[in-house]
């Protein structure tokens, strides 16, 4: 299956940080740590996404270099993109951001 990033818009919605980053795992039996294609550690956080009808859901983002997050920190993700997977009949969108800034700063659309 092809992999195509699918950009997502997180102008109306309000993104809290609720687990900070940790390496991303690519086998828990072994530990190895997963990595992107130069090498770098990837980072997995989870943050609770919330809409403007106050629908929420939690979302696990991979990211690298290592964020400086913590739980509780409203963020906005820059150049957040999903794709799509498939493996062994399951699937489902895994998702990755380019890096994080806080709620509080400047947004404009070349920030997002």
């Amino acid at each position: 299956m092809r992999t195509i990033p699918i950009p997502v818009d997180v102008t109306k919605l309000q993104i809290t940080c609720v687990k900070a980053a940790k390496p991303r795992l690519v086998n828990k039996d072994t530990g190895e740590i997963k990595r992107d294609k130069d090498g770098n550690t990837m980072y997995e956080l989870t943050l609770l996404f919330e809409d403007e009808f106050n629908r929420m859901e939690l979302v696990k983002i991979s990211t690298t270099p290592e964020p400086q997050i913590t739980a509780g920190e409203e963020v906005i993700p820059v150049g957040l993109v999903g794709y799509v997977w498939e493996q062994g009949g399951r699937w489902g969108i895994s998702y990755r951001a380019q890096s994080f800034v806080p709620a509080g700063s400047a947004r404009t659309g070349a920030d997002l």
